[in-house]
């Protein structure tokens, strides 16, 4: 299998290391920026292209889109052009993933999105207890992951990349990250009250704090606070059910149950995090896993636990918070 990545900043590099990590040695590497194409090269060792014309000559048989979001619709257009099955890393723009589900609408070949997060370990556990009732029916759910942005990418300017830009800021992509596996543990959301705005003396144009209150169509309602100002990190889950409460700690990789008398703490095993990352980065393990599973999908014809349309479904969630911050009113989510 000869395999496409499309971009070689932190999540091109990262894929290329996913896939050496299973034995994918046929890899193809493009960047528009010789910097990123020169270091590709030199820390991994794979075939690299300065041409989108001479690439796609290579004929590969998948492509993994790893560019800045605001980019995905452009390659996704190039591989569906070249019927080259696809992975995309996390979308922000809903109006690109429509462009991109029509324009697959008749063609045969296979295209996902990232889902990172339904391979955390913590999202695994947290399924487990509450399929099985462990604090009862759930009643209510805080979440807050919050980074602060110059800490994202500490080698480089967080003013050069694209959680700066104000389609694409930081905060923005968080919160359907987020999205994925809130809704996959507890259901799809009916309505949503937003407050979005800067508070922060970040020298970006972005909104830094998206503060949400989501209404699940089974009637359990989530506060939500995402932002890009936070010293020091948090992703952290507090879940309150009839017989007791969950709170989890994904950097430590803990969870701790109570039902009235005392904590109970389950450690899980968590994995490393890639040098030179921090806060809440997942480890490496999800991200393995989770091409893993995209890559196995092509090959042995079984679904992806997540499909473009799921992601349409998080990015419309994403409108609406903004438009509910800008009305100033709760919106039903369609």
């Amino acid at each position: 299998m000869r395999i496409l990545v499309v971009g070689l900043g932190s999540m091109g590099k990262r894929r290329i290391r996913n896939l050496q990590r299973f034995g994918y040695d046929d890899i193809i590497g493009f960047d528009v920026r010789d910097d990123r194409r020169r270091e590709a090269y030199r820390n991994y060792n794979v075939k690299i292209i300065s041409s989108l014309t001479n690439v796609l000559k290579e004929k590969p048989d998948v492509m993994i889109i790893s560019t800045p979001p605001d980019q995905h619709l452009k390659y996704a257009n190039i591989a569906i052009k070249n019927n080259i099955d696809f992975f995309m890393e996390v979308n922000l723009l809903s109006e690109h993933v429509k462009r991109i589900i029509k324009n697959l609408s008749k063609k045969q070949i296979r295209a996902s999105p990232s889902c990172t997060m339904r391979f955390h370990p913590i999202v695994k556990e947290l399924k487990k207890l509450i399929d099985k009732k462990e604090i009862g029916e759930i009643l209510t759910i805080h979440h807050h992951t919050g980074q602060f942005l110059p800490n994202w990418h500490p080698w480089e300017d967080y003013r050069d990349f694209f959680v700066s830009k104000r389609k694409t800021g930081g905060a923005k992509e968080t919160l359907p990250v987020e999205l994925v596996w809130l809704t996959y543990l507890f259901s799809e959301i009916k309505s949503v009250f937003g407050n979005v705005k800067k508070v922060s003396k970040l020298d970006v144009d972005i909104d830094d704090l998206y503060q949400v209150i989501l209404e699940f169509k089974n009637n359990i309602f989530c506060t939500m606070t995402i932002d890009v100002i936070s010293i020091p990190s948090f992703r952290e889950t507090k879940i309150l059910g009839e017989r007791g409460a969950i709170l989890c700690d994904f950097n430590k990789g803990d969870i701790r149950i109570n039902k009235g008398k005392k904590w109970h703490k389950i450690k899980l095993k968590m994995g490393r995090v890639a040098k030179g990352y921090g806060g809440t980065t997942p480890p490496e393990t999800l991200y393995e896993e989770e091409i893993h599973t995209f890559l196995n999908s092509l090959k042995i014809k079984k679904q992806y636990p997540y499909s473009l349309n799921d992601e349409l479904k998080m990015l419309k969630i994403l409108d609406a918070i903004e438009f509910s911050s800008k009305k100033g009113k709760k919106i039903f989510v369609n």
